[in-house]
């Protein structure tokens, strides 16, 4: 097959598998005397695989260290493991992440619960005081002013 129907088969851009293929996560394809790529079912299925993996958010790097384990299957898969777990460990992180944000959003709404006009709106008035190094209400605490930078 192409590229064109390797892409539609696994739902993605031809980009996408090019992009896989430079990367060194999707095996180079045939050349047809034409030059053209020529994709067998075993690159759909590496594709496939490749995509699953994006959408579980393993980064190239652990992608790329998974696809070894796969095409090496008598290797013991301790490191797979150990793979899966700090990704879920980062899931975690990031959740705790969002939490905060929530809070810090949920801060920042209730310093206008009001329709007025622009200049007297609390919420814009904390980004301009947080902006001016003022701190705002959503970052409290020390280090304050500090604080949002750090997360943007």
């Amino acid at each position: 097959m192409r590229i064109g129907e390797l892409a539609k088969r696994g739902d993605c851009d031809v980009e996408t598998v090019r992009f896989y293929e430079r990367e060194g996560l999707l095996d180079a394809p045939a050349r047809e005397t034409n030059g053209y790529r020529r994709y067998a079912e075993a690159h759909l299925t590496q594709l496939n695989f490749i995509r699953h993996c994006r959408s579980l958010g393993i980064g190239l790097p652990e992608v790329r260290l998974l696809r070894h384990f796969h095409v090496n299957p008598e290797l013991a898969c301790d490191e797979v493991n150990r793979l899966v777990d700090r990704q879920i460990a980062r899931i975690h992180q990031q959740i705790e992440s969002l939490h905060l944000l929530e809070q810090q959003l949920c801060e920042l709404r209730r310093t206008c619960n009001a329709s007025r006009k622009a200049g007297e709106c609390g919420i814009l008035r904390n980004l301009a005081q947080a902006a001016a190094d003022e701190g705002c209400s959503c970052h409290t605490g020390r280090n304050a002013s500090r604080r949002y930078r750090k997360q943007g």
